[in-house]
């Protein structure tokens, strides 16, 4: 299966690390929170992260558009039916997981790779929250994201 669109829900230290990394990737991604003021400042965040990728000339003024083109902000979830993976990367709150995990199962395509970023939630619990716990995985990432290997990470 081919990667070509995901969607972080959640947009705070973690979210917006993971959904700078997928872009960087080349992969179109949607970042989604229920706080719009809290999505300017994801975008922000990765502004400065890739200005210091730039600073340490790793990547392009060019490269940080285009990884910035690749990720576009929303406090809907809409059109995220197309998603191939959803990440959940929302506070690590049960209930708010829950939330999270049973409203996408209800939007996202049957195919679709359900991710949850927990790291003290049994990940058995949270594919229960959802109707295809089959398609519900971990992806636990250590804070800075950036610097992991996505690419790595989805193979």
């Amino acid at each position: 299966m081919a990667i070509e669109f995901v969607a972080v829900v959640g947009s705070g230290t973690m979210g917006n690390g993971i959904a700078q990394v997928f872009a960087q990737s080349g992969i179109k991604t949607k970042l989604l929170d229920i706080d719009a003021a809290a999505l300017d400042r994801a975008l922000e965040s990765i502004g400065g992260s890739l200005d210091r990728l730039i600073k340490k000339e790793k990547i392009s003024k060019q490269d940080k558009a285009a990884v910035l083109e690749n990720i576009t902000v929303s406090t809907e979830y809409q059109d995220i039916a197309e998603c191939n993976v959803v990440v959940e990367a929302v506070s690590e709150n049960k209930a708010v997981k829950k939330a999270v995990i049973e409203q996408l199962d209800g939007m996202v395509a049957e195919n679709c790779i359900l991710a949850s970023n927990t790291s003290t939630i049994s990940l058995t619990e949270i594919a229960g929250f959802s109707n295809r716990p089959e398609r519900v995985i971990g992806m636990h990432f250590m804070n800075p994201v950036p610097v992991m290997k996505l690419v790595e990470v989805i193979r």
